[in-house]
């Protein structure tokens, strides 16, 4: 048996294994898109393709044995092996070795596409393969999910960066102020590490391992997020309610350079903050401004909107603060917040407000994001339909295809060959293949089994760049 996500051939849904023979006669050629016809955001980053084609497009992934296994699956699924399209695979190995006979031309990752535009087109470059164009769908609009991740994530980084310069706060830091807290929220590790991808995107800071680690497999960068030592609530309380100062001072002393992470709400966060890290262990916060060192206390109970305020009064209060150029208070760069419960864009952006209109910088907080960031979304978020045929060859004929539904005019889709243009600094999609090829943003990035363009995550944070 081939190892699970090996076989390409299974992976689809079911249907697709009886399109083949759907398709009219002397059909040769198939060709699709795929794009964001709109939803929360209006526009989308475009990011996760590479690693589709690295992990199951590139090579020779088609083989006698893969064959053999998909077809006794489809005898046990359906009841029958009748329409199961042996003789089409079987010539993908025969003819080309396994390789797939598919070109994908796409827009670069980390572009930013206003919605309603395509990111992507596929077709066959063999005329015996057009029905491997669609077969692929199931798979490659799973691309949904990295590009939403992303979109979402940079749109926090706008709210963060409007809230920071409301306050007079600098900017230089804005890629560590939110965390990727989401791995244990995910489904599984590939939708952890292909998520958490899409946020280092746009941030640098993160807990996700093996998103680090997926940027370094599939998108050639050595180290692509960073963390801090930080605490959890069992790290304070199995020292006892009672040695909860025994646990902070043990938590400052066993890193006592550069950045770390406590938690303080583990039984009341205001006390912790007053009278254990402001009063009893403030020398050692202090310190740490020389060696040069941040402590950020963190707290994941309550409503944000309150507690942060609160807690900023406390810690003003005890190690005292400056005026922004725009007159809110600045606590001493020892000394921070960092959130790390219940934050998502809408918490942000009322955040960015209510702690700004309190007379508190935005710099004094740093976020952490986890369900929010990784799992609430889905694939209407950005409403990703899937593929769309747009152009057919049958009998020689070229033909523009589309679907029109009459119950739904929105769900009408594009006609012809695509390209993707810039007018006026906004993209445009042109139809009926009258854009020009000199003016197309989309690139073919795999031909004929091979990965044509290797893009690095350093120019792809380049391209999203707010």
């Amino acid at each position: 048996m081939v190892r699970l996500n090996e076989n390409l051939i299974l992976l689809a849904d079911s249907y697709k294994a009886s399109t083949h023979i759907q398709y009219a006669p002397n059909t040769t050629k198939i060709y699709s898109y795929f794009e964001s016809s709109g939803g929360k955001f209006n526009e989308t980053i475009f990011f996760g393709l590479q690693y589709f084609i690295k992990r199951y497009l590139a090579g020779p992934v088609i083989t006698k044995i893969k064959i053999d296994e998909a077809e006794e699956f489809m005898k046990l699924h359906f009841g029958t092996d009748s329409f199961f399209n042996r003789s089409g695979w079987e010539y993908i190995v025969e003819k080309h070795y396994g390789f797939l006979p598919i070109e994908i031309k796409a827009v670069p990752e980390g572009t930013v596409v206003e919605t309603q535009n395509v990111l992507f087109t596929i077709e066959n470059t063999d005329p015996e393969c057009f029905w491997l164009v669609n077969y692929l769908e199931t798979l490659l609009a799973q691309m949904w999910y990295p590009i939403t991740v992303a979109t979402n994530s940079r749109a926090q980084k706008e709210a963060i960066k409007s809230g920071l310069e409301a306050t007079g706060s600098p900017t230089e830091a804005l890629a560590f102020k939110l965390a990727d807290f989401g791995v244990r929220g995910t489904t599984c590790m590939e939708q952890a590490a292909l998520g958490g991808a899409a946020h280092l995107i746009n941030f640098f800071s993160t807990d996700n391992m093996p998103a680090v680690m997926f940027c370094r497999q599939y998108y050639g960068v050595e180290m692509a997020g960073y963390s801090v030592p930080a605490g959890e609530h069992s790290t304070i309380t199995a020292w006892g309610r009672e040695k909860e100062n025994k646990a902070l001072r043990s938590m400052l002393e066993q890193f006592p350079n550069g950045c770390i992470a406590a938690i303080a709400d583990s039984y009341d966060a205001f006390s912790a903050c007053s009278e254990i890290l402001g009063t009893e262990l403030k020398y050692l916060i202090v310190e740490r401004e020389e060696n040069p060192g941040t402590l950020l206390i963190r707290t994941d109970s309550g409503d944000p909107s309150v507690i942060l305020v609160k807690l900023l009064e406390i810690l003003t209060n005890k190690f005292g603060y400056e005026e922004t150029s725009t007159g809110h208070k600045l606590l001493p760069s020892c000394v921070r917040l960092i959130q790390g419960h219940g934050i998502a864009l809408s918490m942000l952006q009322n955040l960015m407000k209510t702690v700004s209109k309190a007379g508190y910088a935005i710099e004094n907080l740093t976020f952490g994001s986890g369900g929010a960031l990784l799992q609430k979304m889905d694939q209407d978020t950005q409403k990703f339909e899937g593929f769309q045929c747009s152009f057919a060859k049958v009998d020689g004929e070229e033909i523009e295809v589309y679907k029109d539904p009459i119950t739904d005019p929105s769900k009408q889709s594009r006609r012809g060959k695509l390209t993707l243009e810039k007018k006026d600094g906004r993209f445009v999609t042109v139809e009926h293949g009258e854009g020009k090829s000199e003016d197309d943003q989309l690139i073919t990035v795999f031909h004929n089994g091979i990965l044509r363009i290797d893009q690095s995550l350093d120019d792809i944070r380049g391209r999203a760049e707010l």
